[in-house]
């Protein structure tokens, strides 16, 4: 059983700065292409942040040069490290894993749990 639970989440002011943090288990994490994706209310889920098995990355715009993603395989671990944070940050961030990068950036086959990320102004 394939489990991906995430933690860091938490609230901090507008510039400041979080890593999030993904545990996986049940699953081959070193050739997994991992993702962070987030909701804010209202809003659809979106992609953030993914990486492959190789540790090439992709970014949504709006966060490139701000969030940086990375894996630490022997932990079986994926990081989202997120600086100069903005109140639109502000939504739920989930952890995702697929088999491929393709799949990772569209549909995913796992999810976390969320952890809840609040950037006050």
């Amino acid at each position: 059983q394939v489990q991906l639970v995430e933690s860091g989440g938490g609230l901090v002011q507008a510039g400041g700065s979080l890593r999030l943090s993904c545990a996986a288990s049940g699953l081959t994490f070193g050739s997994s292409a991992m993702g962070w994706y987030r909701q804010a209310p209202g809003k659809e889920r979106e992609l953030v942040a993914a990486i492959s098995s190789g540790s090439s990355t992709n970014y949504a715009d709006s966060v490139k040069g701000r969030f940086f993603v990375f894996r630490e395989n022997h932990k079986n671990s994926v990081y989202l490290q997120m600086n100069s944070l903005k109140s639109e940050d502000t939504a739920v961030y989930y952890c995702a894993a697929a088999a491929n990068t393709a799949r990772v950036l569209t549909t995913p086959d796992y999810w976390g749990q969320g952890t809840q990320v609040t950037v006050s102004s």
